[in-house]
């Protein structure tokens, strides 16, 4: 009991230490331009941990240990290597997103070709992120009542006010503040545990004689077709994508966006092995020991019974700051989008610096609370609806967005057609 006790001390300082961030951050912020895009001053190292830590979540984490350990052994790491390919695709785009100094991606529609393509970009791309919200608190939640064994309400309601209220302090300086942290704890807390679960199970030579033939070919659960729809579906969801591109919108100039981006892809090939090597580890052992609650939080149960409590505390904070860093990014963007791009654009075209912030802050707390009821409810029908929005919102503006800064002849009657099309 005692090590459950500190594995749960060591969570909850976690968690105060991140809204401590959230008020840290808040003394940082003067204007609109600070709260939504951190007032563009982020240096190459800063964007590549928040770029990264934004991507790396609850699926990249766990799902990949998963994947790992039911099947797909050491091809279970090309879900995270592309998206490192992804990211390296982008730093050859990443200058020109940073060069057009928006805030939101419908912001660049509605510059670039007339307002009406802007409403209809923000209305395709606020939805999804209420939904992913969503996704993650209920991720969040899952992973934190499976590992200090508490009510799986409760664990919703801490992490969406947790959440919530550093992302609504701070803006995109916590986000960022936040995710770097968490990128170093997802890291070292998944890297530390290796030797620990590979001892559990006997040594190397134990686990390779036991896993099924092919776990350890690159190939076994992925072919080269998976793996191409992979780094085209993560390119294209990453440059449209509000919580991935407002990193580039937010780079002190075009030369740390190019370098953030670089960073952000090898942090991505170095950490996708890791939790693959987990779930390799975690095969050789019997489904019945994690029967109780599924093979995808088999990590947990392992960390539980094989790790000092200081060592599982670290990578408990590691597994949930994973799902916690996405889920304040979704957030951020959702309040950036309405009120940038509905409230001050089409509402209240004449709008102050402050009255938008503070739209913007009131939106996150909306979104906020739906997401907690949709997760607390664990509606899936709703999340369904609202994924299915996710693959809707790069399928109309990844063409005029990604073009838009290259090719001059990109027509309004072009965009509103691919928008509209695109979505269909």
């Amino acid at each position: 009991m005692g090590t459950n006790l500190l594995v749960t001390a060591i969570v909850i300082v976690y968690l105060l230490f991140m809204l401590w961030i959230g008020w840290y951050s808040s003394t940082k912020i003067t204007s609109n331009t600070d709260f939504m895009v951190a007032g563009r001053r982020l240096g190459p190292f800063l964007m590549a941990g928040t770029l990264a830590a934004t991507e790396i979540g609850g699926g990249s984490s766990l799902g990949v240990v998963q994947n790992g350990m039911s099947g797909f052994g050491l091809s279970a790491s090309w879900y995270i290597t592309t998206m490192g390919i992804a990211f390296i695709i982008l730093s050859f785009v990443a200058p020109r997103f940073r060069a057009a100094t928006v805030k939101t991606v419908p912001e660049y529609f509605r510059r670039r070709y007339g307002k009406e393509c802007g409403l209809i970009t923000a209305v395709i791309m606020l939805l999804p992120l209420v939904g992913l919200t969503a996704g993650q608190f209920i991720a969040s939640a899952v992973i934190l009542s499976t590992m200090l064994n508490i009510d799986y309400q409760v664990a919703v309601i801490i992490v969406a006010v947790v959440v919530t209220v550093y992302s609504i302090m701070g803006g995109l300086w916590s986000v960022t503040l936040t995710d770097f942290v968490q990128v170093f704890l997802i890291v070292i807390g998944m890297i530390i545990a290796v030797p620990f679960a590979m001892n559990y199970a006997g040594g190397w030579s134990s686990i390779s004689a036991n896993i099924p033939e092919g776990t350890m070919n690159l190939f076994e659960g992925y072919d080269l077709f998976g793996i191409i729809s992979l780094v085209i579906m993560y390119t294209a969801t990453f440059s449209v994508g509000q919580e991935a591109v407002s990193r580039f919108y937010a780079a002190k100039d075009e030369k740390a966006a190019k370098g953030g981006a670089w960073l952000a892809a090898l942090i991505n090939f170095i950490y996708a092995f890791i939790p693959t090597i987990l779930g390799i580890i975690t095969g050789k052992f019997s489904s019945e020991q994690f029967a109780s609650v599924g093979a995808r939080y088999a990590l947990p149960v392992l960390a539980i019974n094989t790790m000092p409590a200081l060592i599982c505390g670290l990578l408990f904070a590691g597994i949930i700051s994973a799902t916690m860093s996405s889920s304040d990014s979704d957030l951020l963007g959702a309040g950036s989008i309405f009120a940038n791009d509905i409230y001050k654009a089409v509402l209240k075209p004449d709008a102050s610096s402050e009255s938008v912030m503070k739209v913007t802050k009131i939106v996150m707390c909306l979104v906020g609370v739906a997401s907690m009821f949709i997760a607390l409810f664990n509606t899936q029908s709703i999340v369904s609806i609202l994924m299915f929005c996710f693959t809707l919102r790069a399928a109309g503006s990844f063409f005029p967005y990604v073009m838009g800064h290259y090719w001059k002849k990109a027509s309004k009657a072009g965009t509103i057609a691919s928008l509209l099309a695109g979505t269909i």
